[in-house]
């Protein structure tokens, strides 16, 4: 039980590490920005912003899914203490980059990502003007945010590989939403009247407190997964 609640807590912080990264909502803003720009309507920007939610959630869900199933492949064959020791320096790695990193140093909420993928991402932005679209460039926002959200995607999967699998199924959704939650979170504002340039500004005030906590959060989870799945089979004499 206690084993069982501890991949829990993994995988619980993990999706919350995932949704602590910025780049589908920076895409999603900058996308509704051009929309609201070019007189688009309420009912069709909705339309859009909601294909792009739906295109993150659904690859958001297809990565963690694959991701699974290679542990799943493997996991009879891979040291755990050395799995989950790789993982915790990994995540405890990338949380102190996060901290140094994430934003460019310019004004705004520019992102550390390769400028190529920036551009691309940009001009897709600019030109989305249907839900399909939509949804092609949430897809494709998640693959660019790998850089940052693979190695926690990667602990959640490792620990929904040493659960049963109606767990695992249960585990997946609620990865993915919890994931997809700070997109649901600027959709309602949009729906509800909030003007975009509040939210950005919100963002842009806030951006070092959320670069923070994206990174505490990922060393937070490293220590976390040190101690009880490295240290915790040193004590308990588990393989």
């Amino acid at each position: 039980m206690n084993s069982t609640l501890t991949l829990i807590a993994i995988l619980a912080l993990a999706a919350l590490v995932h949704a602590s990264f910025q780049l589908s909502v920076s895409v999603l803003t900058l996308m509704s920005g051009h929309a609201i720009g070019s007189r688009t309507s309420h009912l069709r920007l909705l339309r859009i912003t909601s294909g792009f939610i739906f295109g993150v959630f659904v690859t958001t869900m297809l990565v963690v899914t694959f991701l699974t199933y290679l542990c799943l492949t493997f996991y009879a064959h891979l040291d755990a203490r050395f799995v989950w020791a790789l993982l915790s320096g990994l995540m405890i790695g990338l949380g102190v980059a996060v901290w140094l990193f994430y934003y460019r140093r310019v004004s705004g909420t520019v992102l550390w990502i390769p400028r190529g993928m920036a551009r691309f991402l940009g001009e897709r932005a600019k030109r989305t003007t249907h839900a399909s679209e939509g949804f092609s460039l949430g897809s494709t926002s998640v693959f660019a945010e790998l850089i940052f959200a693979a190695i926690p995607a990667a602990a959640a999967a490792y620990s929904l590989a040493a659960l049963p699998l109606p767990l695992q199924l249960v585990g997946i959704a609620f990865y993915t939403i919890v994931a997809t939650l700070p997109l649901i979170v600027v959709y309602t504002l949009i729906g509800g009247g909030h003007k975009l340039s509040r939210i950005q500004k919100w963002r842009e005030d806030n951006k070092h407190f959320l670069q923070f906590a994206a990174g505490s959060a990922l060393i937070v989870l490293g220590f976390f997964v040190y101690a009880y799945e490295v240290i915790g089979m040193f004590a308990t004499g588990g393989a």
